[in-house]
């Protein structure tokens, strides 16, 4: 059943995506043929030929936006592809980091040393300190693609820790 779904879905995306803009082209085409043979025959009447000129057109532009819109889309893609790659990069690092220091915390909570403790402490430290500056580094990557929304994010963000602030020292 499910991938009934998924073949249904994909018959829907190449339809949307190939077929109907091929088929305005193609009715742009047609219309434009059946005008000609029209013209042929007899002579058109001016409101024919206005309609002749409408219809080619607005089948015509519709098939464009959709074939232009497509190529705009696989060219967006090919273009962020290299930002995407290098931030989940970045994301798979981050999260064996955090892995890592998942690790020491356990290893530290079985120890009684304090000594043992201090050394949890500071790798945990270094590492923590290593994941700001990696998630720094993705946050500016980020940037270099949406500059605006990356900002927006991070106006709301210093926001919203600004009221966590302010809701501790009222405690």
């Amino acid at each position: 059943m499910r991938g009934l779904f998924r073949r249904i879905k994909l018959i829907k995306w190449c339809c949307m995506k190939y077929l109907l803009p091929a088929a305005l082209v193609l009715v742009s085409l047609g219309i434009a043929g059946y005008f000609v043979y029209m013209a042929t025959n007899r002579t058109i009447t001016q409101l024919e030929g206005t309609l002749l000129q409408f219809f080619i057109l607005a089948a015509g532009l519709a098939g464009s936006f959709w074939f232009g819109r497509q190529s705009a889309m696989r060219a967006a893609r090919e273009i962020i592809r290299p930002h995407a790659r290098s931030a989940f990069r970045r994301l798979v690092s981050l999260y064996s980091s955090l892995a890592r220091v998942a690790e020491t915390v356990e290893s530290a909570e079985l120890s009684e040393s304090v000594v043992d403790y201090r050394i949890a402490l500071a790798r945990v430290d270094a590492t923590v300190k290593g994941q700001i500056e990696m998630a720094d580094d993705a946050l500016e990557d980020w940037r270099d693609i949406a500059l605006e929304d990356v900002d927006e994010l991070w106006q709301r963000h210093l926001l919203s820790e600004n009221q966590e602030n302010e809701g501790q020292e009222n405690e």
